[in-house]
């Protein structure tokens, strides 16, 4: 498989810490502390040297020799925490490391001293030391204090370890966890504190045998997290390694089987299934290798499929089931994705951000997603959902779901046909229950037809056909078209809002939905129990059960 890529703002970049050539001042050892993958791209410590920061992805902030602490130019949360974490700071003291120059580290002091001045427990904005920035923190400062020996910067650590190692604050059997074992075990082994060293691996092995299943799927319902704990482990093991501490083999073992599931999470084009909290351009760079399965089922809630290995016109589908909502998921169990032909045809939301906004609960939630609804009846939120039955041959793959988030059975069945491309899904309720499903294509797809339960969209010569069928395997017309809207959105980078073509069906006690890429006008017929339709590439049978 060919290697797969993260946005910067995940795996973060060596080149260009200093922006320019500076003469050494003297020789200045390299540490294990300061060097490796932890410093950002962005800002470059010249960046810094002239008071100007760039966090997250968005335009630089000039914040002066003086800094104020208070600072939210955005009103961003993600960039209140990075901003905290002063791992930009710690850009300096790698760039004197690298060049032996002293101004960088006067100023990484000068900084760090001035925020613990402000910042001190209690004191500040509780976002400061909630445990998240306090791990990256860490990092940081345990840098800085190889080349700062000074009792306030001690103090400061204490202060770390102290929170760090509080069993309440602890965020176990999640990515948090992972971060503040790192760096409390950083601190301990820095000042020889194997209390907290020893906590830390113990702390540690318990969380990722929580975090990442025994089939190698993360549990927080976001794969693109997958990649950042698989990395963060790579750390946790290195740092373990370098403070004479043996790898526990549960935690080895783990951080190996997320490869494969990293692998199965990322479509034929090299980007992840943007699922759950994860942007539809998180590319993983790193080499997973290649599965030997095409098709995988994952019991946390996930099923895979692809028509091969390291095609990008490869077909491919994921499908979600298992626990209820948790962590970074999305309302989103029963729903499917879809990529044919080389290029994105159904799509969730996605993810927008952290924000605390209308929107961005609104990607959440189930109507942002390929789902079945049932007419009439209370969506309930955090509803557990079960793969009951599936079929998996090479070239066709069948699944049975259900759960019961609307108060009664609601099953869908999922058929994914390759070669022939074509997914069919088939969805219905219990207790006389209508059901109406929602079907979300890429943005790049408009309108082109919507007539006798036909609709077509299209890009350039580009067509997908989506035919609706009743029970009695009759046309079902009446599907509402919406660009825009309530519904009709997408956000396929960070911060991003884009119109989505949106295609509502009518309701009914039984709606089989069949989508056709490369087709605008879809032949299909019924009879003897089975649905024969016309692809690009050769006519389809199967049946009308699906499984």
């Amino acid at each position: 498989m060919r290697p797969l890529v993260v946005p910067a703002a995940v795996l973060l970049a060596l080149t260009g810490l200093t922006g320019g050539a500076h003469a050494a001042d003297k020789p200045v050892k390299r540490t294990a502390q300061c060097q490796g993958d932890w410093i950002p791209g962005t800002p470059t410590a010249d960046d810094v040297m002239k008071g100007e920061v760039s966090l997250v992805g968005l335009p630089p902030v000039k914040l002066g020799k003086k800094i104020n602490w208070d600072a939210s130019p955005y009103k961003n949360r993600s960039w209140e925490y990075v901003f905290h974490s002063l791992r930009w700071m710690g850009t300096l003291v790698v760039a004197y490391e690298n060049s032996g120059d002293d101004k960088f580290l006067e100023r990484a002091k000068e900084i760090t001293a001035d925020w613990w001045r402000h910042n001190k427990p209690g004191a500040s904005k509780p976002y400061v030391w909630k445990d998240h920035p306090v791990s990256l923190r860490t990092q940081a400062l345990v840098c800085l204090s190889m080349h700062v020996d000074d009792p306030w910067l001690k103090d400061s650590l204490s202060a770390h370890a102290k929170l760090l190692s509080t069993p309440s604050l602890y965020k176990k059997g999640h990515n948090h966890g992972i971060d503040q074992d790192i760096a409390l075990m950083a601190i301990g082994c820095r000042y020889k504190r194997s209390d907290w060293s020893k906590l830390a691996v113990r702390r540690l092995t318990e969380t990722v045998k929580l975090d990442v299943d025994s089939q190698g799927a993360l549990r927080e319902q976001a794969p693109r997290y997958a990649v950042y704990v698989y990395g963060r482990l790579q750390v946790a093991m290195t740092n373990m390694r370098e403070c004479g501490i043996k790898v526990p083999g549960d935690i080895a073992g783990r951080a190996e089987s997320l490869k494969d599931f990293i692998a199965h999470s990322t479509q034929p084009n090299g980007y992840m299934a943007p699922l759950g909290d994860g942007s539809a351009e998180t590319e993983p760079k790193m080499e997973t290798g290649t599965p030997a399965q095409e098709v995988k089922v994952y019991r946390s809630g996930y099923a895979y499929g692809r028509t091969e290995w390291g095609k990008p016109d490869s077909a491919y589908y994921s499908i979600r089931f298992g626990p209820g909502m948790k962590y970074h998921g999305h309302e989103d169990h029963l729903g499917v994705t879809y990529y044919a032909q080389g290029r994105d045809i159904l799509v969730d939301a996605g993810f927008h951000s952290y924000e605390r906004s209308k929107y961005r609960y609104w990607t959440m939630s189930h109507e942002a997603h390929n789902v079945p609804t049932v007419v009439g009846a209370r969506f309930r939120p955090r509803t557990a959902s079960r793969l009951v039955d599936s079929s998996l041959g090479k070239d066709r793959q069948a699944y049975e779901l259900t759960d019961q988030a609307y108060g009664v059975s609601r099953t869908r069945k999922v058929l994914v046909n390759h070669g022939e491309d074509i997914m069919a899904v088939r969805d219905g309720a219990a207790g006389g229950k209508k059901v109406r499903n929602i079907w979300r294509f890429a943005d790049s797809l408009t309108l082109v037809s919507n007539k006798g339960g036909v609709v077509v969209l299209g890009d350039g010569k580009f067509k997908v056909a989506l035919v609706q069928l009743s029970s009695s395997c009759r046309p079902l017309t009446g599907q509402k078209v919406e660009r825009g809207g309530k519904l009709g959105w997408v956000s396929p980078t960070y911060l991003s809002r884009k119109p989505a073509t949106v295609v509502v069906s009518p309701a009914a006690a039984d709606v089989l939905t069949i989508v056709v890429p490369g087709v605008e006008d879809p032949k299909v017929s019924c009879s003897g129990g089975k649905v024969t339709v016309h692809t690009a590439d050769g006519a389809v049978s199967f049946s009308a059960n699906l499984i």
